[in-house]
């Protein structure tokens, strides 16, 4: 029993660290900070979340930025941009075969404690919605209702050409099957979770067209260079206006899509707080900024299991 008890204890250890390999260095939350933000919050029920990369490292995904751990600092692989992918059948290749060796580990990935938080605070009616800068759909699997994907999905896959879609799981299938004589994928996994594709497994791979017009297909996601739809803009705009004011969770805000909403909710005369390991583009526009890891400080929040905490 103690052998497999420590043997659990060793897994688990071993799960922890390899989901904080991705998460930056940081101090520890202060807990004033924390008792600063529930105070900020309380008075707010309609407050928009909109969360980034920061919130799901702690979920085993890297972000792309964080010094030392992301992947502009670890791999020289650098995002797709979105002409490039639909200009050349090479580019969209390449992606393809990475994504296919990347999926199965990228859609193990669960929700973590911020997520389940953030749920917890939409049921308890606590904030009107969130906005994710993240593919991930790990807010969903944390069972949040009201989720807008500010970038799209990486579960989703839709033709360029006509009105087709399908799910990312499906589609690995189809992958599979017409690339089933290409060797074991996960060989190429490398350790830190990038892939290393032999030249020759992406000259060789097969990717399908539209069945429906023979388009090219792509992932439901805003590539680097294109820009989120009109509508999807909208529905957010929409949401800043009838809110509370914004919580700005794990994102730098260096992407102009995300710190619209902190122009818009400052237009609006409305508070807007941040949580983020490092200064972000908007620490000059924030009522609040704490500087502490996501983790640390949400889950924390309204935790009625703690003593002395707040009142709703």
């Amino acid at each position: 029993m103690r052998v497999g008890k420590l043997l659990r204890f060793r897994i688990t250890s071993l799960k922890r660290c390899i989901k904080q390999q991705y998460v930056p260095q940081h101090k520890p939350v202060v807990e004033d900070d924390i008792k600063r933000l529930e105070d900020f919050l309380i008075s707010k029920p309609n407050i928009v979340v909109l969360t980034g990369a920061g919130i799901s490292t702690e979920s085993g995904i890297p972000d792309y930025r964080s010094e030392g751990v992301g992947l502009y600092a670890r791999t020289n692989h650098k995002p797709i941009q979105h002409m490039e992918f639909l200009k050349s059948s090479n580019v969209r290749k390449r992606y393809w075969a990475r994504n296919f060796v990347g999926w199965p580990s990228f859609s193990s990935k669960t929700a973590n404690a911020t997520h389940f938080a953030l749920s917890r605070f939409e049921r308890e009616m606590r904030i009107q919605s969130v906005v994710t800068q993240n593919v991930d759909r790990l807010h969903t699997k944390a069972a949040t209702k009201n989720v807008v994907e500010l970038h799209g999905s990486g579960y989703v896959i839709k033709c360029l050409s006509c009105d087709y879609t399908t799910d990312r799981h499906e589609f690995q299938n189809t992958l599979a099957s017409l690339n089933s004589t290409i060797g074991n994928v996960l060989e190429m996994v490398r350790p830190d979770g990038d892939v290393e594709i032999p030249l020759d497994y992406i000259e060789n791979f097969k990717i399908p067209d539209c069945p429906k017009c023979c388009g090219d297909l792509k992932p439901d996601i805003v590539f680097f260079g294109d820009c989120v739809p009109k509508q999807r803009l909208d529905k957010i705009a929409e949401m800043v206006y009838n809110s509370d004011g914004l919580l700005v969770l794990g994102s730098s805000l260096l992407v102009f899509s995300g710190y619209r909403m902190v122009l818009q909710t400052k237009d609006l005369k409305l508070p807007v707080a941040i949580v983020n390991i490092g200064d972000t583009r908007a620490d000059h526009l924030a009522d609040i900024k704490i500087s502490a890891k996501c983790g640390d400080v949400i889950p924390k929040l309204f935790d009625f299991r703690k003593t002395g905490s707040a009142t709703s």
